[in-house]
């Protein structure tokens, strides 16, 4: 008998030929969740594999590692050409018969699905968690640490050999528009934007700047006591989401 649980591995290619590692769980029903890590974290990574198995329960999942990412190709360019690693991972989800694709992405990945929602489309319901609204923000510790990480050779190096995530050295030309600059070209695709109380990355003014740029419909919740991203996301938090999803494709 085939097991359901074990993720079905797959390898996709972007628009710009770049090899992206995947991973399918297939689900009940005519909906996916195309999964979106944060910046160097990885599909196959815990964090993720039980937010994976959560939403399992309510559709298929289709989980990608970013360009730069995990067992991906390429260098990551930290929010910009990743609307093509989406993009190929939604493209995947339709080829496997899915009807209404959510594309629910964490931190950068956050950022990402509000970004390739707006520019490239074809998806039924984006959820935003813990994105940051805007680029270039150093108003926290943990985002200073980020920007040296990405800004600096010896950042480079040094989240190359700890996390294995290599990041593209010639950072962005041009800037591409931020996600609060797009958000209101997502409508009429229904947008959920979620952040904690409790985000040490980036705070609350974040989740109200992307929020107030979209156009309706869209829902905005502010979590108590939580923290950033897939690892702070407790399972009622999933769940609700997932809820959320399949209610909102259904309006």
């Amino acid at each position: 008998m085939e097991d359901v649980t074990t993720p079905e591995p797959l390898t996709l290619y972007t628009a710009d030929r770049v090899r992206i590692d995947a991973g399918h769980l297939r689900g009940g029903g005519d909906v996916c969740f195309v999964l979106a890590h944060g910046f160097t974290c990885s599909w196959r990574q815990p964090a993720l594999r039980r937010i994976a198995a959560a939403l399992n329960a309510h559709g298929g999942v289709l989980a990608l590692d970013f360009r730069g990412h995990g067992r991906s190709g390429g260098h990551t360019t930290v929010g910009d050409r990743e609307v093509l690693d989406v993009d190929a991972a939604v493209a995947a989800a339709r080829r496997r018969g899915y009807e209404h694709i959510v594309v629910t992405g964490f931190s950068m990945g956050g950022a990402i699905v509000v970004r390739h929602a707006a520019l490239h489309g074809g998806v039924d319901a984006v959820v935003s968690v813990s994105a940051p609204a805007r680029w270039y923000y150093r108003g926290t510790k943990p985002m200073r640490r980020a920007h040296w990480v990405v800004e600096r050779r010896l950042g480079r190096l040094a989240v190359r050999l700890a996390r294995g995530t290599r990041v593209a050295p010639k950072g962005w030309d041009p800037v591409p528009e931020a996600p609060h600059e797009l958000a209101d070209r997502i409508a009429p695709v229904p947008l959920l934007v979620v952040h904690g109380d409790a985000d040490t990355f980036f705070p609350l003014e974040h989740a109200h700047q992307l929020y107030e740029a979209a156009s309706d419909p869209k829902d905005l919740w502010i979590e108590p006591a939580y923290g950033h991203a897939e690892v702070a996301a407790t399972p009622d938090l999933i769940e609700r989401i997932a809820k959320w999803s399949t209610n909102a494709i259904s309006r």
